[in-house]
């Protein structure tokens, strides 16, 4: 029995982590470890206010985002459960990386904080944003992908709500543009994601994807020792060179939750432990039993679930 592990994408602005940090010693050890590779305060990662400026906000939004995921993976490796196959979207694959042994915690960390020092776009550039649109299951996708509007772009895909009636999509663009697509679609269907300004996963990213290229281009990368599956497209990452390309394109290229299940389904994962909160539970269909573990409550679930379905609980060294 397989177990796989799915690391959420998404830099949200409220605190993370601060109970698991709180319970367990080895997650205090690593924020403080965290703390010295950025440069950051560990209450500036754990639940202090972001600062203000975009590119700013997004770096220490995704140490935040980074450190938690991952510190709830060392928690369950601290109760025997250690995973096969390992994805995430966006920020979340890169950590996924980073526990494939693909690429170091600190090199990761290093690299998030690097991207501090990103240009910011000028004053007198278009606004942007992301939104979420739900489309009917089975009808033309396309008016809720923006399909044909200059400014909108398809930036994810998280495939069929529990309940199969719904399609989830992330729309990314200039913020006008996503304003009249919701405008012009039924009254509901799309809705902007409030606090974010940056058109992620989109063509307006390519100014940040320059910045990162030359660094991501002198960052130590190994072959991938677990299975890692990609968010990008449907497939293995099994060179370093392979990872090393997934972390280039991902600032422009759209994210697909299905790409990433389906690939982890065939490889056998039966159980699926989603870390940290950026992936809502109980929303989202999945073709494997889901755990989500985000507080200090989730981890005895996890446990007993995996012993439950005969996940082998391999003992820490």
């Amino acid at each position: 029995m397989t177990l796989g592990y799915l690391f959420g994408g998404g830099v949200g602005n409220e605190p993370r982590g601060v109970d698991l940090y709180r319970k367990y010693p080895l997650a205090q050890e690593f924020y403080a470890q965290v703390a010295q590779w950025t440069g950051l305060t560990v209450g500036q990662i754990l639940d202090e206010d972001l600062p203000r400026a975009p590119e700013e906000r997004q770096s220490v939004g995704t140490v935040r985002e980074a450190a938690h995921a991952i510190a709830v993976h060392d928690v369950l490796a601290r109760h025997g459960l250690r995973p096969t196959v390992l994805g995430g979207l966006s920020l979340g694959g890169m950590s996924a990386a980073s526990l494939a042994g693909a690429v170091s915690r600190r090199a990761l960390f290093e690299m998030l904080a690097h991207a501090r020092g990103a240009p910011q776009r000028p004053a007198d550039a278009p606004e942007q944003g992301l939104a979420l649109s739900f489309a009917p299951t089975g009808g033309d996708l396309g008016p809720y992908r923006g399909d044909g509007r200059p400014g909108v772009y398809l930036a994810g895909q998280f495939g069929p709500t529990a309940d199969g009636a719904t399609r989830i999509l992330m729309l990314s663009g200039e913020k006008a543009a996503l304003d009249e697509l919701a405008a012009d679609l039924p009254q509901g269907s799309t809705v902007e994601m409030p606090g974010r300004s940056m058109a992620i996963h989109s063509p307006l990213r390519m100014p940040f994807r320059e910045f990162m290229a030359p660094y991501l281009d002198a960052m130590p990368f190994t072959d991938p020792e677990l299975t890692l599956v990609s968010c990008l497209d449907r497939r293995i990452l099994v060179t370093a060179a392979d990872v090393r390309d997934a972390f280039h394109r991902n600032p422009t290229d759209p994210i697909n939750l299905v790409h990433l299940y389906d690939a982890m389904r065939d490889e056998g994962v039966r159980l699926g432990l989603v870390m940290g909160g950026s992936i809502p539970d109980g929303i989202l269909r999945f073709p494997f039993p889901v755990v989500h573990v985000d507080h200090p409550e989730h981890v005895e679930l996890a446990v007993t679930t995996a012993f439950e379905l005969g996940i082998d609980l391999t003992p820490t060294r």
